[in-house]
């Protein structure tokens, strides 16, 4: 008979224990993620299991770490993992999996003692009245893994080929070639910085803040060793986060004071911030009303308005075409895997086919949108050509009354490497603007920049 999937509350534990409440959200977190029930995002999944477990600041940041380390190689963990276990891994118990993956990435990843790492996945796996009985178990493999770091280690010479989907690998070797989809992979292994869209003064913030100022405009920091809330500058409004490829659909879109614009799908809010710091009457659409309050907040702090509508973009009245029409679209999200691991993982390629066909009505909802003479961007933080450039050149076919404004270097700072032979922006996390590594990617966007007609 085959084993009962473990599906139930968390079990208890003793918070008392330091460590023990932080890995005991880690690994519910991605227990989540590994489950049938693969719908969450791992922010969404850490901030549950964080409640759950009373988490303080500092708690909630190794929860995350670990959680983070374990999506980023998971393909090359599990790998590890299923060599030294006699029957495999047990896909089938989530709680189980996730426990040694977690146990395993803070082996291999992370700047964490090995005995705090099996020690505390032991006493959690005790504590557990289903894998209790176990707990040998997670001993003896983690402290295999341990033992045999360097030779693991040693092995992962491929994150193509180890830590990304055979369906993902595909794609993205079609599209950009293979030595370009292993330098994309390369890149999620590095994670990313934390970038400022600073609109007053970028040069003092980059200094006061220990960051760099790129030349696509956006303040960089390679390290931040506090909360982002608690940085200088957040409390008083002076910037945001936004990654440098996020900021640049508005820098094609180019709204200027006086004009009417909408931002569809609008939170959490970036986008919307850039527009009204540029002065433009912005109107702010979502139909999520609690990511809406998150972007009201966001434009208090930074002391900007907007109209906020709650309402779904499909819907919105089209007598009163706007100067300038916004689209980031939903999309698959494959472009922020340096940031969101877990998106490797729990997207497929039906999410890609599903979102591609509700970006191709949202578009041609923008279109109508757009009054004559003004203009469009279409952007998603997608790597998939079907959300991408194929979308463009199927509204393109499908609106002659809309052209494409090919996008030029200068309105990059320079950079042609991030326009693709059609003209329109493309950004891949393997591009460096800053300098290698961790401070060098960009989040892989794509934008187009459309005009309707006279």
């Amino acid at each position: 008979m085959a084993p009962t999937p473990d599906r139930r509350p968390p079990p208890p534990f003793d918070p008392s224990v330091p460590g023990l409440a932080a890995r005991h959200a880690a690994r519910e977190a991605v227990a989540t993620l590994l489950g049938p029930a693969r719908g969450l995002a791992l922010e969404d999944a850490l901030a549950q299991a964080a409640r759950g477990a009373g988490l303080d600041a500092g708690e909630a940041g190794l929860a995350r770490a670990i959680a983070t380390a374990s999506f980023r190689r998971l393909g090359f963990i599990k790998a590890a993992l299923a060599a030294r276990l006699r029957d495999g891994l047990p896909e089938d118990r989530p709680h189980l999996l996730a426990l040694l993956v977690t146990g395993a990435a803070q082996i291999l990843d992370l700047a964490v003692a090995d005995h705090a790492a099996v020690d505390l996945s032991v006493r959690l796996a005790k504590a557990d009245p289903q894998l209790q009985h176990l707990a040998p178990l997670v001993n003896a493999v983690l402290r295999r893994i341990a033992r045999e770091r360097d030779e693991i280690r040693a092995q992962e010479s491929d994150p193509l080929a180890h830590n990304t989907p055979d369906w993902l690998a595909r794609r993205w070797q079609a599209a950009y070639g293979e030595e370009a989809a292993r330098r994309i992979a390369v890149a999620h292994l590095d994670g990313a910085a934390v970038d400022l869209t600073v609109p007053r003064d970028p040069e003092i913030w980059a200094e006061r803040l220990g960051g760099i100022q790129l030349d696509l405009g956006s303040v960089r920091l390679a390290e931040v060793r506090q909360a982002v809330a608690e940085l200088p500058g957040y409390a008083e409004g002076a910037w945001w986060v936004q990654d440098a490829a996020a900021a640049l659909p508005v820098r094609l879109l180019a709204p200027v004071s006086g004009e009417r614009v909408v931002d569809l799908c609008a939170a959490p809010g970036g986008k919307t911030a850039q527009m009204a710091a540029a002065g433009a009457t912005v109107t702010a659409v979502d139909r999520s009303a609690m990511r809406l309050e998150r972007l009201e907040r966001n434009l208090a702090r930074l002391g900007l308005s907007a109209e906020v509508v709650t309402a779904d973009a499909l819907a919105l009245p089209e007598d009163a075409p706007f100067d300038a029409v916004l689209l980031d679209a939903p999309c698959s999200a494959t472009g922020t895997i340096r940031r969101h691991p877990d998106v490797v993982w729990t997207k497929s390629e039906a999410d890609v086919i599903r979102l591609a066909g509700l970006q191709r009505r949202l578009l041609d909802k923008a279109a109508r949108l757009t009054r004559p003479g003004g203009r469009l961007v279409y952007c998603t933080c997608s790597l998939e050509p079907e959300e991408g450039s194929a979308q463009v050149a199927a509204f393109l076919a499908r609106n002659p009354d809309f052209e494409r404004i090919a996008i030029t270097p200068d309105r990059l700072s320079g950079h042609a490497e991030l326009i693709d032979a059609a003209g329109d922006l493309r950004t891949l996390p393997s591009h460096v603007v800053g300098s290698t590594g961790r401070a060098g990617g960009l989040d892989g966007f794509f934008a187009s920049l459309l005009r309707r007609r006279d």
